[in-house]
């Protein structure tokens, strides 16, 4: 059910505590300005379920037209403590009211007060932190930072980057060359024969997890080790929501540290508290050189950060990475607010527990459907359903947006499919969300299962 789509269908009504359908599906008033959307912007802004969001709160979304709905995309994993949390809002409302809505890289309090904070919650060691405004910036700053890092100890053939398959780490082209789902891989032009992939080892699309299977991928690649300059991973792969065995991470460590590799953990949309952890990579139990961070961190605003060893992250002089939008104050203030409510409201603890029931649920509907569902991937508030053609593990894409436009007929809100082959349903609502909201939205998503599958 993407915006492409924009096929009005008749739904039966939803009225719940929690949820609320009182029209079809796509709202007929909404279809000009979806049709305006279509005609003026880039079609790849199109894609994603064509409802207009007006305004979300807590764990809900709604439209103008009366609908409401459960939150199971954070807006991309966006909004951790919840859509327009009062103690964000207030801050982004009084910076404003303040008079200072731009300092590019001018000294700021709120500067120093956000760096200060974002560091004393960050791995120890990781003491050092440099501020931007996407994501996909923060991983090209932190494999600027390693390959910097990495010719100034061992000269300039120590530039290769080692990335998995099935990976995400953005759409600028450095990002997106680290990435690895195959259908971003497609579209790159500009190839760079310096980055090189790993199979991912999560157990389903890549049986073997053992660690013997990097150092033979690199081997036949005709990587010398000592050549490499890091090594970057997703804490958990976005797409997919899959983790690594902890003990293989804890060789990739090791085998960082022989080499003399920056090991990156990419917490862009793993961190604040997703996991069930602050850090998603605290499940593996090693500690990174640097850890790219984003979406999570300010609630709604663009920013977002790499934070690091203060040897790597000093390699460049004052004034040479300058970004216009680095530090905005309003992205600060929020930001700061924000991570005061991850902590004030208990959500990593609320990730933790309420991830325990979401994924012994999922885990019930995995087995219930496990002619069509692959694997069950995922911890705390972050799960992904593997989505394969009936018996065996190919991806089926069509039954995977046919789950979603259920969902949303019924009041679940979720993003478009994403993962391999865009064969995995993502489940990622706000860490606040309700125990009575997190079980009611699970009964929808398996009545929406059960008539996807029905009717395939």
């Amino acid at each position: 059910m993407a915006m492409e789509d924009l096929t009005v269908r008749n739904v039966p009504p939803v009225e719940t505590k929690y949820r609320r359908i009182v029209t079809p599906i796509p709202v007929p008033e909404s279809i000009p300005t979806l049709e305006s959307m279509l005609k003026n912007e880039a079609l790849a802004m199109a894609g994603q379920p064509p409802i207009l969001w007006d305004r979300a709160e807590g764990f809900q979304v709604y439209d103008r037209f009366g609908n409401k709905w459960i939150d199971w995309t954070s807006g991309v994993l966006v909004t951790n403590a919840g859509h327009c949390h009062p103690k964000v809002q207030k801050a982004i409302i009084d910076q404003a009211s303040h008079g200072l809505l731009h300092a590019f890289t001018f000294p700021t309090e709120l500067r120093a007060k956000f760096s200060e904070k974002l560091v004393s919650v960050a791995p120890e060691g990781l003491d050092k932190t440099y501020l931007f405004t996407t994501g996909s910036e923060a991983v090209e700053g932190a494999l600027k930072f390693a390959r910097t890092y990495a010719q100034n100890i061992g000269g300039a053939d120590k530039n290769i980057v080692v990335s998995f398959t099935n990976s995400f780490h953005g759409r600028t082209l450095g990002s997106q060359l680290a990435g690895g789902i195959p259908e971003l891989k497609t579209w790159i032009v500009n190839r760079d024969p310096d980055n090189v992939q790993i199979p991912f080892p999560d157990g389903f699309r890549c049986p073997d997890v053992s660690f013997d299977l990097f150092l033979d991928t690199l081997e036949a690649a005709g990587v010398a080790p000592n050549r490499v300059a890091a090594v970057i991973t997703e804490s958990y792969q976005g797409g997919n929501a899959s983790f690594a065995p902890a003990d293989y991470m804890q060789k990739v460590r090791g085998w960082c540290d022989q080499y003399q590799a920056s090991l990156i953990f990419d917490e862009v949309q793993a961190g604040f508290g997703r996991a069930g952890t602050y850090w998603a990579h605290e499940h593996y139990g090693v500690k990174p050189d640097l850890i790219t961070c984003g979406k999570g961190i300010a609630c709604g605003l663009p920013l977002s950060a790499v934070v690091g060893r203060p040897e790597i992250m000093d390699v460049y002089p004052p004034a040479s990475m300058t970004a216009t939008h680095t530090g905005n104050p309003i992205c600060l203030a929020a930001a700061h607010a924000n991570l005061l409510a991850i902590e004030e409201d208990g959500l990593v603890e609320n990730s933790r527990r309420l991830g325990e029931i979401l994924h012994t649920e999922l885990g019930r509907l995995k087995d219930k459907f496990s002619d069509r569902v692959g694997a069950l991937h995922g911890k705390g508030l972050v799960a992904a359903l593997h989505i394969v053609q009936s018996g065996g593990i190919e991806p089926d894409p069509q039954l995977t947006n046919k789950i979603v436009r259920h969902c949303i007929e019924k009041g679940l809100m979720l993003f478009a499919p994403v993962g391999y082959h865009e064969s995995s349903v993502k489940v990622c609502p706000p860490l606040m969300i309700e125990e009575e909201a997190l079980r009611e939205s699970i009964d929808v998503f398996e009545e929406a299962m059960t008539e996807a599958i029905s009717l395939q």
